[in-house]
């Protein structure tokens, strides 16, 4: 079994079609030859937005000259209500000020300190799967949910308040569209439908509790030492100061939607890719008995198999699609007129299946890791240069560490193919069932 891609549109639409079919889903949105041009211009009366699938200048924008593409506000509007001034949303000094912050968070040995909270929550997902047909992404988004709060604040998804904020989340994707009028037409007024505003307040009231709730443990010497408090307690090197409370909430926010909501579409597409491969699916499998039996985090690294399934899996299914900068100044890209103010869109997901990149592109083939050295932008579900995704390797331990356990345990039988659609990450247009059977 192959796993698909979504049809693309033919031919050409009208801006309004266009717009409809992007609102729905952005990858069916887009036309079939984005899938072997080295790069495509999209024009509207308001801007011109340039696909780029050229590894030269997919490197020229993110790490050549990356203060000449910041981050769209078009693309970030819709989820201001949600995150503030995060630093997803943010670009120059601003976000550089936030980085310095967070950064630590993640260097050195904190992805290791955060392994027994990875195991706890794998364990504790093995748990909760009935033998039977499973609805592998809920499951998965439970699952990613409990290391996120496990990590971040230890506490486990089954406390109130990380049980409110889950719920919120989840209540909130349903509402939240993927695009908004004013990204589309600049003199279009931000307004998000009620729903989502509404559920934005309830999450950051859920995470304004958890915030007043460590800050308080700070104060008194009793705070544990986790992701919470590392951030919260770190300085600015250059101003001395760490973040104020409203600020350290738009940055939980941001965790959590980007460490919870991608991880869960990875484990998702994993354990689905595993049910097609059922071949990859015991390899997998024979790495993660071993594994469990004596689980230790430097174990992880000798999981060449696993290591592999997920990069394969990122390729086809980065959980972050396409990524939006904006041109400060006019440029040239392939001896074409990039206006100021363009919108430059890099997309993981064209990238990953791009028939000049890669052999067989539309197949999953783990093993073409072991023999093939790929382009390095031709693979992008972290980004790269300085906004590469501070969280990557904890990302790449979580997910290795729920596959291993869940596998362990279970084996998998794909039921029926799924439809991938985008709109906040990739995941399934009617959900991932499979079959799981207690090894």
């Amino acid at each position: 079994m192959i796993p698909p891609k979504p049809a693309a549109r033919a031919g050409r639409v009208s801006l309004w079609r266009y717009w409809r079919l992007f609102r729905r889903d952005i990858l069916s949105a887009q036309p079939g030859r984005l899938y072997h041009a080295r790069m495509a211009e999209f024009r509207t009366p308001f801007f011109r937005s340039f696909l780029v699938n050229e590894p030269d200048l997919v490197r020229e924008v993110l790490t050549g000259r990356p203060e000449n593409f910041p981050k769209s506000e078009r693309v970030t509007r819709g989820l201001r209500p949600l995150l503030g001034r995060s630093v997803f949303v943010t670009n120059g000094a601003e976000w550089a000020r936030q980085r310095r912050i967070i950064d630590p968070a993640f260097e050195g040995g904190r992805v290791r300190d955060g392994f027994p909270a990875m195991l706890a929550a794998a364990e504790a997902a093995v748990e909760r799967v009935v033998p039977g047909v499973v609805d592998v992404e809920a499951m998965a988004s439970r699952a990613t949910a409990d290391v996120i709060f496990r990590t971040l604040f230890s506490i486990p998804i089954e406390d109130r308040l990380a049980a409110e904020t889950y719920s919120a989340f989840r209540d909130f994707q349903r509402v939240q569209p993927v695009a908004i009028g004013a990204a589309l037409l600049p003199w279009w007024p931000v307004r998000h439908p009620r729903a989502a505003r509404d559920g934005a307040a309830r999450i950051r009231a859920a995470i304004a509790a958890l915030v007043v709730d460590r800050q308080v443990a700070i104060r008194d010497g009793r705070a544990p030492d986790d992701l919470a408090t590392k951030i919260m307690t770190t300085a600015d090197p250059e101003t001395g100061q760490t973040f104020e409370p409203t600020e350290m909430i738009d940055q939980v926010a941001i965790f959590f939607l980007a460490g919870h909501e991608t991880s869960a579409a990875l484990l998702g597409w994993t354990l689905w890719c595993l049910a097609a491969a059922p071949e990859w699916g015991e390899r997998v499998a024979a790495e993660a008995e071993a594994f469990m039996q004596s689980p230790e985090f430097a174990a992880l690294s000798g999981m060449r198999a696993t290591r592999n399934v997920l990069r394969e899996v990122l390729r086809l299914y980065p959980p972050v699609p396409m990524m939006v900068r904006e041109t400060m100044k006019a440029e040239r890209f392939r001896d074409r007129d990039v206006p100021k103010g363009s919108q430059v869109v890099l997309s993981p997901w064209h990238l990953g299946r791009h028939e000049r990149l890669w052999e067989d592109p539309d197949t999953f083939d783990p093993s073409r890791w072991d023999r093939q050295t790929p382009v390095r932008e031709a693979w992008l579900p972290f980004s790269a240069g300085p906004r590469v995704c501070p969280g990557a390797g904890f990302a790449m331990a979580e997910a290795a560490v729920l596959v291993a356990a869940l596998m362990a345990r279970f084996r998998f039988e794909a039921m029926e193919t799924p439809v991938p659609v985008a709109h906040l990450t990739v995941r399934s247009r009617d959900g991932i069932r499979l079959r799981a059977e207690a090894r």
